[in-house]
C-alpha cells in the first residue's frame, strides 16, 4: 500500500506530506512494512514459517 492516496483523518491532508506527528507515523509504519523481513517480526508470520518448515521436513523425512 502506498500512502500516496491516503487522507489524514488528524489534519485532512495527504499521508504522503506528513503534515502532522500523525501523518508521519503512519509514513514511517507504511515504511517499516514494505521491508521484506518485517513480516518475520509478526507473529503470524513466525507460526507461518515454522509450519512451512515443518511441512518440507515431513516430506523429506518420509520414506520413499
Amino acid at each position: 500500500m502506498t500512502a500516496e492516496w491516503l487522507v489524514c483523518a488528524n489534519c485532512a491532508g495527504r499521508v504522503s506530506e506528513g503534515r502532522c506527528a500523525v501523518c508521519r507515523a503512519e509514513l514511517a509504519r507504511l515504511r517499516q512494512e514494505r521491508n521484506p523481513w518485517a513480516v518475520l517480526g509478526s507473529p503470524a508470520g513466525l507460526i507461518a514459517l515454522l509450519l512451512g518448515l515443518a511441512a518440507v521436513a515431513l516430506l523429506v523425512a518420509r520414506p520413499a
